[in-house]
């Protein structure tokens, strides 16, 4: 940990607080294959981080899932209540939308549970995956996965070409479609080189 860390973040706070998050859409179906779901997740993305605190490190929105690395900050709050906070903001815009423009789409979002009752989801159900960072090393590796993700998939030639992720952000330091908060980021490991 450089000087800089350590005077950003309180001792007994560690890069084990940092983390990795993938979540699913319904079924694993390509509900953000559209920049207009796209969108709707960036500003639920924004807007849960104002409301909670926590620090944005790196993301990107693939056509049915999407992976998100984070800080909780100094005064954390729940994960449950970051991913709820997105994730129905999200859910409720696509269902609104759903409903009112393509309303034929509705029963690839039906959900049926073992007691009968009939709901519509946007994302899989459960908390997805997550795991904690604990070390620099670990935490660069999973940005670069991350900003990979579209090119591994054959979605773009090169990690900034996909517009919906940060890989832009770490090339230009620019903050467009939303900034990193570099500022709370643990230094790049010794040798550490950027993939763009």
């Amino acid at each position: 940990m450089s000087i800089s860390d350590a005077l950003r973040r309180p001792a007994d706070v560690g890069f084990d607080d940092a983390r990795f998050l993938t979540f699913s859409c319904f079924r694993r179906q390509a509900l953000l294959s559209k920049d207009r779901a796209r969108g709707w997740f960036v500003d639920a993305l924004d807007r849960s981080r104002r409301t909670h605190g926590f620090h944005l490190w790196a993301w990107v929105i693939m056509p049915e899932h999407v992976h998100l690395l984070l800080w909780p900050g100094l005064e954390p709050a729940q994960l449950a209540h970051i991913l709820y906070t997105l994730k129905k903001s999200v859910s409720n815009r696509a269902l609104a939308f759903v409903r009112s423009k393509a309303p034929e789409f509705l029963p690839a979002l039906t959900n049926v549970d073992r007691h009968g009752t009939v709901t519509h989801r946007f994302w899989q159900r459960g908390g997805g995956y997550d795991r904690s960072e604990c070390s620099a090393d670990e935490i660069w590796e999973k940005i670069d996965y991350i900003h990979a993700n579209p090119v591994r998939r054959g979605l773009c030639a090169h990690p900034t070409d996909w517009a919906w992720s940060s890989a832009r952000a770490y090339a230009t330091r620019s903050g467009q479609p939303l900034s990193i908060d570099f500022e709370s980021l643990p230094d790049p490991p010794r040798g550490y080189r950027p993939p763009f």
